[in-house]
């Protein structure tokens, strides 16, 4: 039987999947720790747990992608070995990644097809998979049409082909990995849909997600790892994001903040019909218009790929623009140099913090002082002042809560959140008239990100203007006092962040404009 005709008719159902004393090391690191997971036919599991937790090692053991040092999978009570995905999804088992691997110039029809036989030997039955793809966008509404190409589709459209090519190989059980990361509020929701059908059809569902809102609404139960051990187990029964937080960090977390009123100063950042192509010449930033006074934080919401990089890097002066003008404190410092906009008050938090906010080779020290050792108190005439310089890095350590042995250890064997809170004291330290954080929490556990929060609000009482740029709605939300929404490139509208809604945020991310988006 060839694997397209297997995915028609799954010879093993799985009524039960059960991972029992799970255990995965890595050099240094145990990574997962007798970890015990059940699920049942027809049921959606949540998978939470902070960065770092062992959830992705974890699936990546279902997936075949990874083998269990100790302990067994189950399925339907008979012990399973998954020498790699092909074993997995043989068994019934598909993934859905948080980013997709779908091929862009290919139509959904071959991509669905790619890599499986064909039911006619040489020839392509194109046909065959067309008609199989069309019934099972019927049984689970799943609208997407067959003969398009995949860039032709948004994305909500291409993570539905990605749950069609899973269903199409007979996958009993799905593994989704953050897979609203990408989506509208709007799309959130049809997205839920879909996985209710699908539940409703006696699928498994394991859903990792760190949004708690979401985790709530579409769960039935929820596992929560911490350390790489499963250190809660409960039923989706009035449970609060609270306790959901505190199971995850194991202690109280601040998921509301009280923010001080506003109190608006000076237009500190000023963009005029500002352009700026990506690295293959295409534009992505398409006549922006922003202004951004002291004491506030103004948001920039967008799903990702509308140009939020390209932005943030032009105004940090790592990408020309093409057109269009950037004003700092007054100054048009549009053609500066990343340190001609330090000098002038600004500071940077990179979206790719590891590859554009440290050098991972220099220890804790040397990254602290990188943009200002040539200043005192860190050098005078040339030659460091490694007193002054310890006594900084320890203060900005201590202040941040940065853990680390000690401020000689190289940056690369520091977590994520300890990196970023590096980058952030760093940033900070020099007390900046303006502030850009391009995604500041993105792969940040819960904590560190309330920590990042708490001194991105108190940097506002300070009176810095701060533009926010996160894909992360319910932190937008959270942090801003105005939400200016981007979608390819051009800004939708500038809302109050204390009266839009999610679904009005939602409308104008799908690049309905704000007059329309707000009679909603």
């Amino acid at each position: 039987m060839t694997e397209r005709e297997g995915s028609n008719q799954q010879p093993n159902h799985i009524k039960k999947l059960q991972m029992v004393d799970i255990t995965k090391q890595f050099p240094g690191v145990l990574a997962n720790d007798k970890v015990n997971l059940e699920v049942n036919e027809g049921e959606i599991l949540a998978l939470l747990g902070e960065n770092g937790a062992g959830k992705s090692t974890l699936m990546k053991q279902l997936y075949g992608l990874y083998k269990p040092d100790s302990g067994k999978i189950l399925i339907n009570g008979e012990e399973k070995v998954f020498n790699s995905p092909v074993d997995a999804i043989n068994a019934g088992i598909g993934m859905i990644h948080q980013h997709f691997m779908l091929v862009s110039n290919l139509t959904v029809v071959e991509n669905v097809a790619l890599g499986l036989k064909s039911s006619r030997g040489l020839f392509l039955d194109l046909d065959v998979v067309e008609k199989r793809i069309l019934e099972i966008c019927e049984t689970y509404k799943l609208k997407v049409d067959p003969k398009a190409y995949i860039w032709q589709l948004a994305v909500g459209e291409q993570q539905r082909v990605e749950i069609i090519k899973a269903l199409y190989r007979g996958a009993d059980l799905l593994i989704l990995d953050e897979p609203t990361a990408v989506l509208t509020p709007q799309e959130v929701e049809e997205f839920f849909v879909i996985l209710r059908k699908m539940a409703e059809a006696k699928h498994s569902l394991i859903f990792i997600s760190h949004k708690l809102n979401e985790v709530i609404e579409i769960s039935d139960r929820i596992v929560i790892l911490r350390d790489g051990r499963s250190v809660a187990e409960k039923k989706n029964e009035n449970i609060t994001k609270t306790e959901l937080a505190e199971k995850m960090v194991g202690r109280p977390v601040v998921l509301q903040y009280e923010k001080t009123p506003l109190n608006q100063r000076d237009i500190r950042l000023k963009i005029v019909n500002l352009h700026v192509e990506n690295d293959w010449g295409n534009e992505k930033v398409c006549g922006v218009d922003l202004e951004i006074h002291g004491g506030e934080i103004l948001g920039l919401a967008g799903v990702s790929g509308n140009g939020q990089p390209e932005l943030a890097q032009a105004l940090a002066g790592l990408r020309k623009p093409t057109q269009g003008k950037i004003y700092l404190n007054g100054k048009d410092v549009t053609d500066a140099t990343p340190y001609e906009r330090t000098l002038a008050g600004q500071s940077y938090i990179p979206e790719e913090r590891n590859k554009d906010g440290v050098i991972k080779d220099f220890n804790i020290s040397e990254n602290f002082i990188l943009e200002d050792h040539d200043k005192e108190p860190y050098s005078k005439h040339t030659f460091f002042n490694f007193a002054n310089i310890a006594r900084e890095t320890q203060k900005a350590v201590d202040d941040f809560a940065v853990k680390t042995p000690n401020l000689k250890t190289f940056v690369k064997n520091l977590s994520g959140g300890n990196v970023q809170k590096l980058i952030l004291a760093r940033e900070l330290s020099r007390n900046p008239s303006v502030l850009i954080a391009a995604q500041p929490t993105r792969g940040v556990d819960i904590g560190a990100s309330e920590y990042i929060h708490q001194r991105l609000l108190k940097q506002r009482d300070q009176g810095t203007a701060t533009l926010l740029i996160s894909e992360d709605l319910d932190e937008i939300r959270a942090l801003s006092d105005r939400i200016a929404v981007i979608f390819e490139g051009k800004i939708m509208g500038i809302v109050d962040a204390a009266t839009a809604t999610s679904e009005q945020l939602g409308l104008m991310m799908a690049g309905i404009p704000q007059e329309e988006a707000m009679k909603q």
